[in-house]
């Protein structure tokens, strides 16, 4: 049995989770109070959660998420923090966009057109991706009231009721799709796309909005559509560099692996946690840092309330197969950084992302690595095919979109099980009780991706507001103690 070591030290706090969100956990904690005794555990035999990075064949093969948005700061701030600031790298400054299928074809997303609306008219009304039904009831977007409500909407229901269906069917909805691989009927707008809702009721349009937006810019700061792929980065070496750069960054003896967290109780002392393999541990304070259906399953003792709560947090799957290829085996022009499938078009993947054209380094000369994404909440029926029948299944799809001749240099499929949390309609409220429920347990933090925020910043943002709320309520604690202790002593 993996048994961890007795500290003696004055506070232990138990981190739940080695992905990146409970190695952030772990390693502002160690920031914020070197005096602590931090611990994580994880149950599997590595760390990083779903990020993992491999090396093939002079290929670098991303599993999960292959760069972050720098939007918010928090990923950057990290890297500076472990002292590698100078190994991240931008996008590839000559390529960008994307593409979508249409009718069978690839066509370029109308520049100026960000996830969910336009910021530029005329490639809207250029674009041989809408019809001219399409084209006019889109533009009808600047005469729409806006909503008098604030009930939660679904993404679905806000670009109909603000676009029409055929630009959420042929724009948004594989644009969205590719970002939470979600049933857009089911998430909320809230929960997913805040800043819309906010433009809707300061502009009265999304067009307006996006327009303002890009006035006060002063520039057209993409040229071309999709993702504002110039505001994302990665690292030299693969995302893994970052989660086995903050593991070298944790005290000695700090990481337990092949430690599979169970039941957890409370008592007047603290937590005791059980592993599902026999061991006990006992501490002050506990971030839980797992998918929300392992933790409530591990918090059932302590708030059932809490519990059901997080147990309700649905999950979607997909499975990511990466493909390389000889340049001269592509036919079709790959001037883009990749491409969306909408659902309407009844194709058998989600997109694909051309990897070696996003950073440098990811394959060799003359050679293109892709990864096409499969599955996820609108086809989770197609995870249920054998490994070889997705691999054949992904590789048949981007070879008759990009007229690809001859067999892969390389195949790799990775199976994301349960790995994209799903904010409903209602999550808001949800998350609320259960901030609401946290409030009765201030030594019990959760981080992770379940709560608000699906990307790499979000998950790290979300462990290093873990680690602030245990420290604040470690130290409230040691200063109530300290308090009364010297009130008994003047008494005595």
């Amino acid at each position: 049995m993996n048994q961890i070591p007795n500290q003696n030290r004055p506070r232990r706090v138990i981190v739940i989770g080695g992905g990146i969100s409970g190695l952030a956990a772990a390693h502002e904690l160690n920031k914020l109070d070197p005096e602590l005794d931090v611990q994580l555990v994880e149950a599997g035999d590595r760390l990083g959660g779903v990020i993992q990075t491999t090396e093939k064949d002079g290929f670098l093969i991303e599993s999960a998420a292959d760069n972050f948005i720098t939007t918010s700061p928090t990923a950057i701030e990290l890297c500076k923090d472990l002292g590698f600031e100078d190994e991240l790298i931008r996008t590839d400054p000559g390529g960008g966009g994307a593409m979508v299928v249409s009718q069978g074809k690839l066509e370029p997303i109308p520049p100026g057109f960000m996830v969910m609306a336009p910021s530029r008219l005329w490639p809207l009304l250029a674009t041989k991706i809408l019809s001219p039904k399409g084209k006019l009831r889109s533009g009808m977007e600047m005469f729409v009231p806006r909503k008098r409500t604030d009930d939660d909407e679904s993404l679905r229901s806000f670009i109909c009721r603000r676009f029409g269906t055929e630009m959420f069917d042929r724009l948004v909805q594989p644009l969205v799709g590719g970002i939470y691989t979600a049933d857009p009927t089911k998430p909320s707008v809230a929960a997913t796309m805040p800043r819309f809702l906010e433009m809707e009721q300061k502009h009265g349009s999304l067009i307006r909005g996006m327009m303002a937006g890009r006035r006060q810019k002063k520039q057209s700061t993409e040229s071309r559509g999709g993702a504002r792929y110039s505001q994302f980065m990665s690292l030299r070496g693969g995302m893994s560099r970052l989660v086995n750069r903050i593991a070298e960054s944790l005290p000695a003896d700090t990481i337990h692996l092949n430690w599979p967290a169970g039941r957890i109780e409370q008592d007047a002392n603290g937590y005791r946690i059980e592993s599902k393999t026999g061991d006990r541990l006992d501490c002050d304070a506990i971030v839980v840092a797992s998918p929300a259906r392992h933790a409530a399953t591990m918090l059932a003792a302590v708030d059932p309330s809490l519990t059901r709560e997080l147990a309700s947090i649905q999950y979607a799957s997909c499975a990511v197969v990466s493909l390389a290829f000889r340049r001269d085996q592509i036919q079709a022009p790959i001037d883009a950084f990749g491409f969306v499938v909408p659902h309407v078009e009844k194709r058998y993947i989600l997109s694909c992302s051309y990897s070696s054209e996003k950073y440098a380094g990811r394959a060799p000369k003359d050679c293109v690595l892709m990864r096409v994404f499969i599955g996820g909440a609108m086809q989770s029926g197609l995870l249920q095919l054998p490994d070889q029948q997705l691999l054949e299944l992904a590789h048949s799809e981007v070879a008759e979109l990009l007229s690809i001749e001859g067999e892969p240099l390389i195949r790799h499929l990775t199976r994301q099980t349960h790995a994209m949390p799903q904010y409903h309609v209602g999550h808001k409220d949800r998350v609320a009780r259960i901030r609401e429920r946290l409030d009765h347990h201030p030594t019990l933090a959760l981080a992770g991706s379940a709560l608000s925020g699906v990307g790499v910043p979000g998950c790290i943002e979300s462990g290093k507001a873990a680690a602030n709320r245990i420290t604040e309520h470690l130290t409230k604690q040691e200063n109530l103690t300290q308090s009364r202790g010297v009130a008994e002593t003047q008494r005595a």
